[in-house]
């Protein structure tokens, strides 16, 4: 589920890794947060091959991204040591329905749809006025400046945000840095999805670095779990060309809201 959920929406499958361990194999929460890095690394890195082949992948822009992270890794990582299994899970459900929420608005953020409401902007002003008069080229370099600036910023607060959600619980925040890489930097959709691939494999990797000097990955699990999700994002990719993208988004969004219930519940009956 976690692969075709990767391979036919580009991101959201990871959310799901912490419950399926942590329920269908039996592991703690602490011990399927560390598990479940190598699996959404590994699967990431593999979904986003067929992305990068189709000239879909923005390295330099991925790697800076993903970089960005690392100090949001160690911190998420220290503060997930110190937060009981039960917390750490019901904190998690909530993760799980803003995931949902994000994938179930996600089709709305695109380039085209911000130039139309630009325009629609743009409209009003001169119609009402305020427009004013035209911009001089000394006033349009100071914007051009002041916008590059502002979509510095946000990449640097989304780059540690989903390094901070990957070190405390394990997932890729692809809901988080899709719609970073759509607004802040004005990528196409599939050019989002893409090198936010690049960027899941990254944090997982930095975040699975920071664990390993106190906890233990059960290899009898990862290894059968992440060759499960790597088939699966094979199959999702394939799927992807087959099924319309909003009906794969409203029944994920769906299962989402089903495994954030679960969770809750189970956390809450052992507080």
């Amino acid at each position: 589920m976690i692969g075709l959920a990767l391979g036919g929406l580009g991101g959201g499958g990871s959310i799901l890794a912490v419950p399926a361990l942590v329920y269908g194999v039996g592991e703690s929460a602490h011990t399927a947060t560390t598990t479940s890095l190598v699996a959404v690394g590994a699967t990431s890195l593999v979904g986003m091959m067929s992305y990068w082949r189709a000239g879909r992948v923005r390295v330099v822009a991925g790697l800076t991204f993903g970089l960005l992270g690392l100090g949001g890794s160690l911190l998420g990582s220290l503060t997930s040591r110190s937060i009981p299994n039960n917390v750490l899970l019901l904190a998690f459900s909530g993760l799980i329905l803003v995931a949902g929420w994000r994938m179930h608005i996600r089709y709305a953020e695109t380039p085209c749809c911000a130039k139309q409401l630009a325009a629609v902007s743009a409209g009003q002003d001169s119609a009402t006025g305020v427009g004013g008069p035209a911009l001089t080229a000394t006033d349009k370099s100071a914007r051009h400046k002041s916008s590059r600036f502002a979509a510095a910023g946000k990449v640097v607060i989304a780059g540690s945000i989903v390094g901070f959600l990957t070190g405390l619980f394990g997932v890729g925040g692809g809901f988080v840095i899709v719609p970073a890489l759509v607004l802040a930097l004005g990528y196409e959709m599939p050019v989002a999805v893409g090198t936010s691939l690049l960027v899941i494999a990254i944090s997982s990797g930095e975040s699975l670095l920071f664990r390993l000097s106190s906890e233990e990955i059960d290899w009898q699990v990862a290894i059968p779990f992440t060759a499960a999700g790597l088939v699966g994002v094979l199959v999702g990719g394939a799927t992807a060309t087959r099924v319309p993208a909003e009906r794969l988004t409203r029944w994920f969004v769906w299962l989402l809201i089903a495994v954030a219930t679960y969770t809750a519940v189970q956390s809450l009956m052992t507080m």
